[in-house]
């Protein structure tokens, strides 16, 4: 008795399965088939080592963001205040 403890499958079995696909899709779809099947995996193997990268990486706080329209309007605003004459608390009419 054959000892296996994972379920291999043996080379006539892997041969009957190639005949059964070639016979099911043709030999003018294997290429394509094959062809899908690696830029599957490629992207797999891709998108799993980004995955593991982006776990690895270190945290760092999102930074505030700064907007341009924000920040021209703050120094309009700022201009104006320092375009206004200083209130010394006396009127025009007390000068005199």
């Amino acid at each position: 008795m054959e000892n296996t403890t994972l379920a291999f499958i043996g080379m006539w079995e892997a041969v009957i399965i190639m005949v059964a696909i070639l016979i099911f899709f043709g030999a003018k779809k294997l290429p394509e088939l094959a062809a899908g099947l690696g830029k599957g995996i490629r992207e797999f193997k891709k998108a799993s080592s980004d995955f593991g990268d982006e776990i690895h990486r270190p945290y760092t706080p999102p930074q505030p963001r700064i907007d341009a329209q924000t920040t021209a309007s703050a120094t309009v605003e700022a201009g104006k205040e320092a375009a206004k004459p200083a209130d010394t608390g006396t009127t025009p009419a007390s000068k005199a």
